[in-house]
């Protein structure tokens, strides 16, 4: 992962990288908090516990961005006390 983009090696050997702009929480998450995640169901899901962000491998297959409502990221970053960060 980098500050723009997240990169998931599959078995098969494709790589999969798309920007950290498509999942908001992973986007204002702190290298730290992004660099902590958790893999299960045999690799198909991919959880950030500090930022409550799950992802399927299957919707980055498909290239789906986030679902997230605004106002849902909104109240989250107030929690968080964070400005919103802003996209390049």
């Amino acid at each position: 992962m980098t500050e723009e983009s997240l990169t998931v090696d599959l078995v098969d050997g494709r790589t999969i990288i798309v920007p950290l702009v498509w999942y908001p929480r992973l986007w204002h998450g702190t290298p730290e908090e992004r660099n902590r995640f958790e893999i299960f169901g045999d690799g198909a899901y991919i959880h950030w516990p500090d930022l409550d962000e799950d992802l399927t491998v299957a919707a980055l297959l498909a290239g789906l961005p986030s679902g997230e409502n605004p106002q849902s990221l909104k109240k989250w970053l107030a929690g968080r006390g964070q400005k919103k960060r802003k996209s390049k």
